[in-house]
């Protein structure tokens, strides 16, 4: 199993409202594509601040395989949705983080 793990930075501004419709928006994702096991949205709740960096939101996918999380990178959907998530990040792509690993 693949964890594709992603630390997000908003910028000021971005509504509790927002983050919630783009988050469902991923969740939506698990119909559309076969082989994602699990989706999860959690707040990072580190006291540690100056390491966190501002990196406050997190949501992780566990795919099934590499060919899952491939599929998932390049679809149409997720990107359009990733598009929108970066426009509404401190710094656009500087304010995502990615790390897959296995579980």
């Amino acid at each position: 199993m693949i964890r594709h793990f992603v630390a997000l930075r908003y910028r000021e501004g971005t509504t509790a409202d927002v983050k919630a419709g783009l988050m469902d928006d991923l969740a939506g994702l698990s119909d559309r594509i076969d082989g994602i096991l699990d989706f999860q949205v959690r707040p990072n709740i580190s006291i540690e601040d100056p390491l966190v960096r501002g990196f406050r939101d997190v949501f992780w996918f566990d795919f099934r395989d590499e060919s899952v999380r491939d599929t998932y990178l390049e679809d149409a959907v997720h990107q359009a949705i990733g598009a929108r998530i970066v426009a509404e990040l401190e710094g656009g792509a500087d304010g995502v983080f990615v790390a897959d690993y296995r579980v």
